[in-house]
C-alpha cells in the first residue's frame, strides 16, 4: 500500500506547478459524484483555494438524484466551489439535428455526453483563466473505457497512475463521504448503466491483471480485447510526415 500522505504531498506539489507553468489561476473538473472526481477535487482544493467543480446532468435520472447529491456532498465537506450547468437540452437538440442528416448509433450517442460536458469545461476554464483537471485512472486508460476527445480532453491529469483499487483506499484515507466510495462505479450515460456492466470485467480483475498480469482466462481475454483495440485512444492522432 502507498503512503498516502507522500502522496497528498507529491500531487499538491503536481497540481501548484502546472498552474504555475500556464499562468493560470486555478483549477476547473467536472463532478459527477463519483470515485474519480471526489479524489481530483479534494486534491485540488488541498493545492489552490480557487477550484471550481461543475456538476453537469445530461438527461440520465441519476444525474439529477443520487449523483447530483454525492456530487454536493464532496463540495460541501472540502469547501470546493461548484456550479451547475444543465446539458439535457442541449443535447436533445443536437442529437435531433444530427439525426435530420445521418442515422446515429447508440455507440456514438453514448459519447455526446461527454463531448458535451468537456465543451463546458473548457467554456467555464478559459473564462476564468483556470486549468480543465482530468479525472481519469490507470484502470480506465488501460481498457480505453473513457471518451476521446470527451472525458478523456484535459490540461494535466493528477490520478492518472492509480488503479481504481488504489483510488477508493485514498478516498478512504481522506475521509471521501462513504455514500462516493460504496456505489457501483458509474459513468451516469444512460439508465442503470454500470462501468463493470458494461465491460463485463470488474475493477477488481482489472486492476489484478494490470498489476501482476495475472487473471481468470475469460476476464483476461475481455481486458486484453478493450486494450487491444483502444491503442488510438491513448496516442496523439497520426500527423503525416511527423509521426510514424
Amino acid at each position: 500500500m502507498r503512503n498516502w500522505q507522500i502522496e497528498i504531498n507529491k500531487r499538491v506539489e503536481f497540481i501548484k506547478n502546472r498552474i504555475s507553468e500556464a499562468k493560470a489561476e486555478g483549477i476547473v473538473y467536472g463532478n459527477s459524484g463519483g470515485k474519480d472526481c471526489a479524489l481530483v477535487g479534494i486534491l485540488s482544493r488541498l493545492a489552490t483555494k480557487n477550484v471550481t467543480a461543475v456538476i453537469m446532468p445530461c438527461g440520465s435520472k441519476s444525474n439529477y438524484n443520487q449523483d447530483r447529491v454525492d456530487a454536493l456532498k464532496v463540495c460541501e465537506k472540502f469547501d470546493i466551489a461548484h456550479i451547475e450547468v444543465d446539458l439535457t437540452d442541449v443535447k436533445k437538440t443536437l442529437t435531433q439535428n444530427i439525426s435530420k442528416a445521418e442515422k446515429i448509433t447508440d455507440a456514438a450517442l453514448t459519447n455526446v455526453a461527454p463531448r458535451l460536458r468537456m465543451t463546458t469545461l473548457y467554456a467555464v476554464a478559459q473564462s476564468k483563466n483556470c486549468l480543465v483537471a482530468g479525472t481519469g485512472n490507470a484502470s480506465e486508460a488501460f481498457m480505453g473505457y473513457f471518451t476521446k476527445w470527451g472525458d478523456g480532453a484535459y490540461d494535466f491529469d493528477v490520478i492518472a497512475d492509480l488503479t481504481v483499487t488504489e483510488i477508493y483506499e485514498f478516498l478512504r484515507y481522506l475521509d471521501a463521504p462513504e455514500s462516493v466510495i460504496t456505489k457501483a462505479p458509474s459513468a451516469g450515460l444512460f439508465e442503470g448503466q454500470t462501468d463493470e456492466g458494461e465491460m463485463g470485467v470488474t475493477y477488481r480483475e482489472i486492476d489484478e491483471y494490470i498489476t501482476t498480469g495475472k487473471t481468470n482466462a475469460e476476464s483476461a481475454e475481455i481486458i486484453e480485447k478493450y486494450h487491444v483495440r483502444s491503442e488510438h485512444k491513448r496516442r496523439l492522432p497520426y500527423r503525416y510526415g511527423i509521426d510514424k
